[in-house]
């Protein structure tokens, strides 16, 4: 990167910042995901204002004569890679086995990068940077909605004295396309007494259905079924 800045370059940085970013962040808030438009903005300049005070300290670079300390400028970038991983962090949440936000975990840390990229005056890879993430983050979408997915469930049942046994019901399950991934639960106390049922199933299905599976449905329309409780 040039060692002597012009705030006409400085300028031009910071407005490709604010353009690329506005418009990843603006695509995240307009999806309804955390971290949108001014999340992403506030990112991605705060990394090219880190790049850029880099670049203006470069010929700073070494020690004085009557110094024991060296100015070591690559560090406040690095450093704010480092900050950046602890916002990320606090993006994720882990719901039962389900991790949400690791795509917006991801795309703070790809528009810091970015204003780095700019901030350091590689405006050529910044952009190319910013296209792919562009692409990744709208035209990838459509494609990873289509794609199956293995869904993970525990499935809770309370059956009264007249209806399936535990074996008619894990095998409605199989057929339905329902794996049992774990050995199931049965707490039976007297024939003339309801009876519990559990398992961990596994299934595919769309990208993000939340919709119950059909043999989970078939189950819940069954009179002799006292309780159902599904959790993913």
């Amino acid at each position: 990167m040039p060692t002597i800045l012009t705030w006409q370059a400085i300028a031009w940085r910071l407005a490709l910042t604010a353009v690329c970013s506005g418009i990843l962040g603006f695509d995240r808030d307009e999806r309804g995901h955390a971290a949108g438009f001014r999340t992403n903005l506030l990112v991605g300049l705060a990394a090219c204002l880190a790049m850029l005070q880099a670049n203006w300290l470069i010929n700073s670079n070494g020690r004085a004569e009557d110094s024991f300390v060296v100015m070591d400028i690559m560090r406040l970038p690095l450093g704010i890679l480092s900050g950046i991983g602890f916002i990320g962090a606090g993006a994720i949440i882990k719901r039962g086995e389900l991790a949400v936000g690791v795509t917006t975990a991801a795309t703070i840390w790809f528009v810091t990068v970015m204003g780095l990229c700019f901030g350091g005056g590689q405006l050529e890879l910044g952009l190319a940077g910013f296209a792919l993430g562009f692409l990744v983050l709208t035209g990838l979408k459509k494609i990873e909605i289509r794609m199956p997915r293995r869904h993970t469930a525990t499935l809770r049942i309370c059956v009264s004295p007249n209806g399936p046994s535990q074996t008619e019901i894990a095998a409605l399950l199989n057929k339905g396309g329902l794996s049992i991934t774990e050995p199931a639960l049965c707490v039976e106390t007297s024939p003339t007494e309801n009876r519990v049922y559990g398992w961990k199933v596994e299934w595919k299905g769309k990208h993000e259905d939340t919709n119950l599976p059909a043999a989970v449905q078939k189950l819940a329309a069954d009179r002799s079924i006292e309780k159902l409780e599904f959790t993913r």
